[in-house]
């Protein structure tokens, strides 16, 4: 029985998140191990309406924020030089990695 392991990128800015990506499926394509994703998971949109004039006094205007993050999922199977190589990975600020292993 071979142990797959599931990788979850998420992050706010897309380019950064394909970036991390790309160097995982160059892994997986150096030890030869079998790869299923990125696939891309919905966008999750923060948005928080906030008040312009800070004493309330004058015209209701608003300013809109929005933070949007984006998720991958990748499956990947458990080598051990595989999972070496991929602990190596130099992650950008701003995109959070988790690994778990799976039977």
């Amino acid at each position: 029985m071979s142990q797959r392991a599931r990788i979850s990128l998420s992050g706010t800015d897309p380019e950064k998140v394909d970036m991390v990506c790309k160097q995982i499926k160059l892994i997986s394509e150096k030890t030869g191990v079998d790869i299923a994703g990125p696939i891309p998971l919905p966008t999750k949109r923060l948005k928080v309406p906030v008040r312009k004039s800070p004493d309330g006094e004058g015209s209701e205007t608003w300013d809109r924020w929005e933070m949007r993050v984006h998720k991958r999922l990748i499956d990947l199977d458990a080598d051990e030089r595989a999972l070496r190589q991929l602990m190596r990975i130099q992650v950008p600020d701003g995109v959070n990695i988790e690994i778990v292993l799976r039977s």
